[in-house]
């Protein structure tokens, strides 16, 4: 009985540090970059609203500091700004009982290219659109694109799509349009499962410093994060089996007198060690049997 309370414990234990509530953090207009001046949107989209979830940031001029205390306005668990090269950093949603969400990198400039990829991590397989855009003339210039540091191709319309991504598509991507400018650098990552796990600093515009990752944060402790649903999912159902298999084998229990160096005291046993005293017993009183002579000699009559 005292294994299965034990069992039961642990069954509830981790059933309630299971239960963490989830949320994912996005951005409108979905992009990494942005120009000085530019609004822009980011909400904590919620399983549950209990949770309190606060949109936190790490930039140059703050660590972990919450929308609406020097930044941003907030209005439930969403935040708006009018982006300045100071709100370059990551971002990312918080619950007070301390999960977090995905996190993003935006970076801002004061230049007047961009380029516009996506700020989540996309899937292997998909289709991915980058555009190389200036701030005061059409979208639309000819522009070339760059991969680590490599020229990939020139496009004619400002833009290029990259069919079927991979792992070997991950890394840092940059435009030029000829006559306007650079655009900062931007990490795209690839991935074949949704994760929390933040994709690296972007390299900073000109005249910006780097923005660590908050060290409570790192990327090994987001792993796993991201794999302890499934870890717990696994625990449960052997915590499971293992209740079920304990109630199914249960025997019943007795109560025995057993005699010690002349002491007598009663203890719970199982029903399979009275079945053992009882052989001891019996095999004792084997060995302890005298028969009379008298006994003997009728016999051999």
């Amino acid at each position: 009985m005292k294994e299965t309370s034990v069992l039961c414990l642990l069954f509830l234990i981790s059933l309630l540090s299971c239960t963490t509530n989830q949320a994912r953090l996005t951005v409108s207009p979905s992009s990494s970059q942005f120009f000085k001046g530019d609004f822009v949107s980011l909400s904590c989209e919620e399983d549950d609203s209990s949770a309190g979830w606060t949109l936190r940031r790490n930039t140059s001029k703050g660590q972990r500091t919450q929308c609406g205390d020097t930044w941003g306005k907030p209005a439930g668990s969403s935040c708006t700004i009018t982006m300045m090269l100071h709100d370059s950093g990551v971002y990312w949603c918080e619950s007070r009982e301390g999960p977090i969400s995905n996190m993003v990198n935006l970076t801002v400039t004061g230049g007047s290219v961009i380029l516009q990829s996506p700020v989540l991590p996309v899937m292997e397989g998909d289709d991915v659109t980058l555009l190389c855009e200036t701030k005061t003339t059409p979208s639309n210039l000819p522009a070339a694109f760059y991969k680590d540091g490599s020229l990939i191709r020139k496009q004619p319309t400002g833009h290029m799509t990259i069919q079927h991504v991979s792992r070997s598509d991950e890394g840092l991507y940059k435009c030029d349009i000829s006559g306007h400018g650079e655009s900062p650098s931007s990490w795209i990552t690839v991935t074949d499962k949704h994760t929390t796990t933040p994709p690296p600093t972007s390299t900073p515009p000109p005249g910006s410093t780097s923005i660590p990752l908050p060290p409570s944060l790192s990327p090994p402790v987001l792993s796993v994060l991201s794999s302890l649903g499934s870890v717990c999912v696994v625990v449960l159902l052997v915590l499971l089996v293992l209740l079920v298999r304990r109630y199914v084998h249960r025997k019943p229990e007795g109560r025995v007198s057993i005699a010690v160096d002349s002491t007598v005291r009663t203890e719970d046993v199982s029903y399979e060690e009275i079945i053992i005293i009882k052989e001891t017993e019996k095999k004792s009183k084997m060995r302890d049997f005298k028969p009379e002579p008298d006994g003997i000699y009728s016999l051999l009559k």
